[in-house]
């Protein structure tokens, strides 16, 4: 009768998925610079799986707004509760930061802060202006939240702080929003990418699905459509992994030939880049594939104008 509860089995990844623990002296200073100026990283927060691949090159994808999230979806192993007050000094750590690590390139994302009046993007704006101000080299992309019943006020005033990247995942296929995003709204995100390109088309729009939650192939591939409705330039794949037993499970790991065939589509439909395997992340390899985007719309502009001359 007192037996403790059964603990299910852990599932054991494929061989494609396995990476080796962080142990670089890269990794470390990394971490260190992160704990001196009190910000929190999606990195460690997220327990991404590339942590220790990123950390060694001294790219961190810095989380703003602090290291606790209104919400709980499903997927995410991000701390849900109250947050503390969002810290003015936030904005210049930043800035440091990226001037310390030496940054051409920098992610910045956020939990979400139904909490705030503004979902938190006066703090975007602010974290913006101040990497212009130090660091006016170093490009800048946003993952942000959905900002929800107030996306538009939000996307305006970000888009006018100019970053050169706009991200917002939308993680997984419309059948599944309930149960692994619930506090979200799949068309409401759709929404916000549409608004991003309606007020400042010059930005690059991004945005990333998650397989292996249950989805089939067709919903993925309907996702893919509606990216591309919404102008989407950059379409990242990865496979979800579960963070802990109180997560949704695995349903499937996908095959590497699978995330093959998933890009091959995406690229047929129109996106300016796919970025799909099992071990993509929405941050992973950010300042390559800015290159690549500006370089494939380039190229994109050019055939554009020939066209038209011909």
């Amino acid at each position: 009768m007192n037996a403790p509860a059964a603990v299910p089995p852990k599932q054991r990844k494929p061989d494609w998925i396995r990476v080796k623990a962080p142990v670089s002296e890269g990794y470390h200073a990394t971490r260190r610079l992160m704990r001196d100026l009190n910000l929190a990283t999606v990195c460690e927060e997220a327990a991404c799986p590339n942590i220790g691949e990123c950390w060694t090159k001294k790219h961190a994808t810095v989380m703003i707004l602090g290291d606790t999230c209104t919400r709980a979806c499903a997927f995410c192993n991000v701390k849900t509760g109250m947050p503390r007050a969002v810290d003015p000094l936030e904005p210049e750590h930043v800035a440091t930061a990226a001037a310390e690590l030496g940054l051409e390139h920098i992610v910045v994302t956020s939990v979400d802060r139904d909490d705030l009046p503004d979902g938190g993007a006066s703090q975007f704006v602010k974290v913006i202006q101040a990497l212009r101000r130090n660091t006016p080299s170093t490009t800048i992309e946003i993952l942000t939240p959905d900002f929800r019943n107030k996306s538009e006020a939000a996307v305006e005033a970000i888009v006018e702080a100019g970053p050169d990247v706009y991200n917002h995942n939308l993680e997984t296929v419309p059948r599944l929003y309930p149960t692994i995003r619930p506090g979200a709204r799949y068309y409401a995100s759709l929404r916000l990418l549409e608004s991003v390109k309606r007020h400042a088309p010059q930005i690059f729009t991004k945005s990333g699905v998650m397989v292996g939650l249950g989805e089939q192939r067709l919903e993925v591939h309907q996702v893919m459509d509606d990216m591309r409705s919404a102008s989407v330039d950059f379409l990242t794949m990865g496979q979800y992994l579960q963070p802990t037993p109180r997560h949704a499970k695995v349903e499937e790991f996908v095959t590497p030939q699978a995330f093959d065939a998933y890009a091959a589509i995406a690229r047929a439909k129109g996106f300016l880049l796919v970025a799909a395997s099992p071990l993509t992340r929405s941050s992973y390899h950010a300042g390559d594939d800015f290159k690549k985007m500006q370089a494939n719309r380039a190229e994109q502009l050019k055939r554009e104008g020939a066209n038209a001359a011909a």
